[in-house]
């Protein structure tokens, strides 16, 4: 008789048992139906010009993100998908800024539903989800490489936690950002009053992450956008958006009904802003360094800081002069940092996977949006219509809105990863910019 080692005994009885699930599942993945193409052909002749040919394909591609998905509870709320490909399922970050376009075509109740996804599932700390899903990643990635559908028919629920095992501290100020411009530009004051305990919370739980008395958040590595990046620390881009939270907030609390909140959080937002500056802005680099690890310009805290108002004009000219020097906007706007990170900072598997220049080289267009909008803001009018033309160009080229551009001027892709198609957070960016463009010049 032979006798079969423990050990492997043991991998046979375990690998006898997942097989049937594994064949199940996979004849499952074969029965969804073919991933469908989202390019949208914009006719030459349709539109004036190739801006509003761009507009048209990426209020097609943001639309085209919202479908109606089921909580946990049964109840069924719309939400809006990041992406289709990778990405079909809600993500506060890219939620957030995507909503700027939401509002802008008048999709209120997509909005507000969108957004209130986040608040129900709020952790009891207060931490807003990173994503709210239905599918696990594997899962998520066999159906890219077989080119299907990802499913939708699973109750979504939230994540807290990201894929290198961190938090995300951008989110909670990005939803908040959020819910305060819905509640501006659609006069639902009542909305954020029935949630001001739960966006007090989510204040609070990111207070829980200053450590000096400065105010200023600290964040772990991998922990905001940019999170194939290990910036930790304090980080402008962080930041900057925690006190465009705090100002939002305070602008809207006396229409809300809480004028007591309203003095002490403009305090603090003043107070942060003063830190920001003290902390980052290098008069002799000319623009707001990324942390103290890092002297380089990142544009998505520097951008912001100039759109929101937090840089003064001098400041906010100096910033724009030094990434035009740098040639940040070009061919595609608008590249994520200058100079780029060191490599030993760069997650190892953007590296391997031939993509370690993610969030430094490859340039995004929710990035050139700011770029346009912070362009507009300070009269910039010439440049600022050069950007809107070259996203519109590469829009209406690939027929879609592609997550990240390489330094070529084309979509991210090589036999590891191909850019997602489209990226709603990027399209809801192009139709916000487009419109400040828009009603400035009007």
């Amino acid at each position: 008789m032979i006798k079969i080692p423990l050990l492997a005994w043991i991998i046979s009885l375990v690998a006898g048992a997942a097989l049937p699930r594994f064949v199940l599942s996979f004849r499952r993945l074969l029965r969804q139906p073919q991933l469908a193409s989202r390019t949208v052909p914009a006719p030459v002749n349709e539109y004036e010009d190739i801006e509003e040919r761009a507009y048209r394909i990426a209020e097609n591609n943001l639309r085209a993100g919202l479908e109606k998905r089921c909580l946990p509870d049964g109840t069924e709320r719309l939400i809006l998908c990041a992406g289709v490909r990778h990405f079909r399922e809600p993500w506060a970050r890219d939620t957030g800024f995507a909503s700027f376009g939401l509002i802008e075509l008048d999709e209120w109740q997509a909005t507000k539903e969108a957004l209130e996804v986040f608040l129900f599932t709020q952790s009891a700390e207060g931490q807003f989800p990173v994503k709210i899903h239905s599918t696990h990643f594997l899962e998520r990635y066999l159906h890219s490489v077989f080119k299907r559908e990802q499913p939708i028919d699973r109750p979504i629920s939230p994540r807290y936690i990201t894929a290198h095992n961190t938090i995300s501290l951008d989110g909670n100020s990005l939803l908040i950002l959020a819910i305060m411009n819905y509640a501006r530009r659609s006069g639902d004051y009542d909305f954020v009053s029935q949630y001001w305990d739960k966006l007090h919370h989510a204040l609070a739980w990111l207070d829980t992450h200053v450590k000096e008395s400065d105010g200023l958040l600290h964040q772990g590595a991998f922990t905001d956008w940019a999170d194939s990046i290990a910036r930790q620390g304090k980080v402008l881009y962080t930041n900057v958006i925690y006190w465009k939270a705090l100002l939002d907030m305070a602008e809207v609390a006396q229409a809300c009904g809480h004028p007591e909140d309203r003095q002490v959080l403009e305090q603090k937002a003043c107070y942060m802003r003063e830190a920001i500056n003290e902390h980052f802005w290098r008069p002799d680099l000319g623009y707001y360094i990324t942390s103290q690890v890092f002297n380089n310009l990142s544009s998505c805290g520097n951008l912001l800081a100039i759109a929101w108002g937090l840089a003064s004009p001098e400041q906010s000219h100096s910033i724009l002069d030094a990434m035009r020097y740098y040639g940040m906007g070009t061919p595609v706007p608008t590249k994520a940092a200058h100079p780029a990170y060191p490599k030993k900072f760069i997650a190892i598997e953007n590296r391997l996977g031939g993509i370690a220049d993610y969030h430094t080289y490859f340039a995004w267009l929710w990035l050139g949006a700011w770029h346009v909008i912070a362009l507009t803001r300070m009269e910039r009018l010439e440049e600022a219509r050069e950007l809107l033309y070259n996203m519109a160009r590469v829009i209406v080229r690939d027929g879609v809105v592609h997550e990240v551009y390489q330094p070529d001027g084309h979509y991210a892709s090589n036999i590891w990863y191909t850019s997602e198609s489209p990226l709603t957070w990027s399209a809801g960016m192009f139709v916000y910019a487009y419109h400040v463009y828009q009603r400035h010049i009007e």
